[in-house]
């Protein structure tokens, strides 16, 4: 019932019909999107989004043909530190993007009102609605998966005090996942995409994440 308060009173807020496809109801329930975005830093209201890769699951096989991935150009300096995290310099976006409202939008046509998939995932989804929110009025009404949660209801603890690593590389490696080089935001939608038909294939999980 709470869902559905929710999902109605974005719906409410939202300026642009163009996008009222967002809010039908999903009759595809064998398709996913798996996404990721690199930003400037890890807080949405003042942070940016530098890049933004996603990928198509239907019938539980990753589409790479049906992929997205867009670089937004930032409206100030990259911090040097996030430089580190994302190995995305200013040089290499020269050239390579899109204004923001563009690659917003083409995201939205992308995901339509499939469920959404990924590793922390509230936080890009925080991210993306910063920019839907100023674009079409409302946030994502997307439903979402978080596979760090994922993961972790399917780890077997030898105790209630063992300490379970939810890194990404470390959930990668123990799902015996080939890693895609480094880490990008196109690389990892693919690789979370990978996580999640993994995982939803383990007997705790069956019927649970169709």
């Amino acid at each position: 019932m709470f869902e559905a308060f929710r999902k109605k009173r974005q719906r409410a807020k939202l300026k642009d019909e163009h996008y009222a496809f967002l809010f039908d109801e999903n009759t595809n329930e064998d398709e996913f999107v798996s996404f990721d975005c690199e930003t400037t830093g890890l807080n949405p209201k003042k942070d940016e989004i530098l890049s933004i890769g996603a990928v198509k699951i239907i019938n539980n096989k990753i589409e790479l043909s049906k992929n997205l991935e867009r670089y937004l150009k930032p409206t100030k300096a990259i911090n040097q530190a996030s430089i580190k995290i994302h190995h995305i310099r200013e040089c290499d976006l020269m050239g390579n993007t899109k204004d923001a409202t563009t690659a917003i939008e083409e995201f939205l046509h992308f995901i339509g009102n499939r469920t959404l998939i990924g590793y922390y995932i509230e936080f890009d989804i925080a991210m993306i609605n910063k920019y839907t929110e100023k674009i079409i009025g409302t946030t994502l009404p997307n439903k979402s998966i978080e596979l760090s949660s994922m993961y972790y209801k399917r780890h077997r603890k030898e105790s209630a005090h063992e300490f379970v690593d939810l890194k990404f590389d470390t959930i990668m490696g123990k799902l015996d996942l080939p890693k895609l080089g480094q880490h990008d935001a196109l690389n990892d939608a693919i690789m979370s995409a990978m996580m999640y038909l993994k995982l939803k294939e383990m007997p705790e999980y069956k019927g649970a994440y169709s």
